[in-house]
């Protein structure tokens, strides 16, 4: 005798909000980009109507308009060009020095002992106190916005390292203890392909803190760069021109974070990151 045939199950449907779902490429940059695209029509939308005066909100055709003025003129490629360039080389001095350093202290207790809580006292000092005192030592060059972007990102990156290395489980080490291998190997081989994940994200964020250090170097003391273009436009009231380079430091650092993203899921894609 044939069996009743049971009712088709139900797909169960996962709310769109669910904890730990993950979504597309697509969809993502779907989403970020109605976000922009909203606040682009909200700001159009408040300085066009007139609520708020030019003189503190331009609208995005002005910013636009005078963005453009400076591309033409060369003086836009020339300040980004510049900027760029100290970024690029303050953060890979930082992150060469603070390394190894922080490999180091996150392994052998002794050495944390000797180097951490001497890190840990420099590292609430506000970098912004520290703008005279470079441009007192190195003047107002390019030395001196590295050593501000040095100051500013060194001693974090040291302290997140450590952490990186120290979060790596006992039992991993444990592991390499038992298999008999010397204490260079158990670093080489089972301390840091472990923490390396979590090494390039605190490199990622450190990353943005080095962005503000520079411009704060390039507000106080600086004859070139996005910042001081910044204090020049400050002083004759040329919103739109702040606003403009505003979002072109935005631009920046969004461009870059990605690009660390982008090479994070590359590197560990073993990870499945996102």
């Amino acid at each position: 005798m044939p069996q009743p045939s049971k009712p088709a199950s139900k797909p169960v449907r996962r709310p769109a909000f669910a904890l730990g779902r993950r979504i597309s490429t697509a969809e993502f940059l779907g989403i970020a980009g109605l976000v922009f695209a909203g606040l682009a029509i909200l700001w159009t939308l408040v300085t066009e109507g007139g609520l708020i005066r030019a003189l503190f909100l331009p609208s995005p055709l002005q910013v636009l308009a005078r963005l453009g003025e400076l591309w033409n003129s060369g003086q836009l490629m020339t300040d980004m060009g510049v900027s760029i360039y100290r970024i690029t080389f303050g953060f890979i001095v930082s992150t060469i020095v603070a390394m190894p350093i922080g490999i180091l202290i996150g392994s052998y207790r002794r050495w944390e002992a000797a180097i951490e809580p001497f890190v840990d006292f420099i590292r609430y000092m506000p970098v912004v106190a520290f703008v005279p005192l470079t441009i007192l030592w190195a003047g107002t060059g390019d030395v001196q916005k590295l050593l501000i972007i040095f100051i500013g990102t060194f001693f974090q990156q040291v302290l997140l390292i450590m952490d990186n290395v120290k979060s790596v489980p006992r039992d991993f080490i444990n592991l390499g203890r038992t298999l008999q291998m010397p204490q260079w190997r158990i670093l080489q081989r089972i301390v840091l392909p472990s923490a390396w994940p979590a090494i390039w994200d605190s490199l990622r964020i450190s990353l943005g803190w080095a962005w503000t250090w520079l411009v704060v170097a390039e507000l106080v003391a600086a004859t070139s760069g996005l910042g001081y273009r910044i204090t020049t436009a400050q002083r004759f009231f040329q919103t739109d021109l702040i606003f403009g380079y505003l979002l072109i430091l935005g631009l920046l650092g969004l461009a870059t974070d990605q690009v660390m993203k982008w090479a994070g899921r590359k590197l560990f894609r073993y990870l499945d990151v996102r």
